[in-house]
């Protein structure tokens, strides 16, 4: 059976590590990059290929560094014979009032929710071009279509996201290639859990309230999104049905941004 590669960037836990299970289900190779302890996430690989029976390998590099970004790619294509489908899913979050954002933290959430994925696709776009076929794909966020207090980096980021894609997406429209982004709402990973304390000392308000008055406030649905609903969706995004669906940001929140 033939099989293509997919790397997914923050894909040891929470969206990614779902859109890593889902593609390697649908019979792709996988990338994991992430951080997390390296003896569990080389257990976690041994898993999704037993499960699965692909290869999956672990690819750990700083993403905020572009000189890492482009060895992720150049590795994964070494490895695994070329990259097929590439999806832009690491990021960071930090909460706080504007006059309080340290610019330290504006600048690590641009470089690895936006400037790594930039990176990434400038790294991939030429053997994609010579194959005449690819898929690409960068998780945004519901923040890349609206804004919320307390984000302005991850908003600008998330925002910049969804205009590379359009951009690109026209760029590569004769070359076999497809760019697409997904903007999910709420959905309770890690990064999701984190900010919850954050919010709740910000506005003086308890984690309950932060869930349901400000979290999910916006969504018609009151539920978190789930990471497999998203998985799903960037797997469609990669199959041959979608090939003429090509820069677009699909949200997936509930309704939070028909208001």
């Amino acid at each position: 059976m033939n099989h293509k590669n997919a790397v997914i960037t923050g894909s040891t836990s929470g969206i990614g590590l779902a859109i890593a299970k889902e593609l390697a289900a649908k019979n792709y190779n996988i990338v994991i990059n992430g951080f997390g302890d390296k003896h569990e996430i080389i257990a976690l690989c041994e898993d999704i290929e037993k499960t699965y029976s692909v290869k999956c390998i672990y690819i750990n590099k700083d993403l905020t560094q572009t000189k890492e970004v482009e060895a992720l790619i150049q590795e994964s294509a070494e490895q695994l014979g070329g990259v097929d489908v590439l999806v832009n899913n690491a990021g960071i979050q930090y909460v706080a009032a504007i006059e309080n954002f340290p610019p330290e933290k504006w600048d690590q959430i641009i470089a690895l929710n936006l400037s790594a994925a930039f990176h990434a696709i400038r790294s991939c776009v030429p053997a994609m071009k010579a194959k005449q076929c690819g898929r690409i794909i960068n998780i945004a966020s519901a923040h890349g279509l609206v804004a919320s207090p307390l984000k302005s980096a991850y908003v600008a980021a998330k925002h910049g996201i969804v205009g590379l894609t359009k951009s690109v997406a026209l760029e590569l429209a004769n070359d076999g290639i497809t760019c697409n982004a997904v903007c999910p709402g709420y959905v309770l990973t890690p990064l999701v859990e984190k900010q919850i304390p954050q919010i709740a000392k910000e506005r003086n308000m308890t984690e309950q309230q932060v869930i349901e008055d400000v979290l999910l406030e916006a969504q018609a649905r009151k539920q978190f999104v789930g990471a497999d609903e998203v998985a799903a969706t960037v797997a469609f995004l990669c199959s041959d049905m979608a090939k003429s669906i090509t820069g677009i940001a699909m949200p997936i929140e509930g309704g939070w941004t028909a208001r």
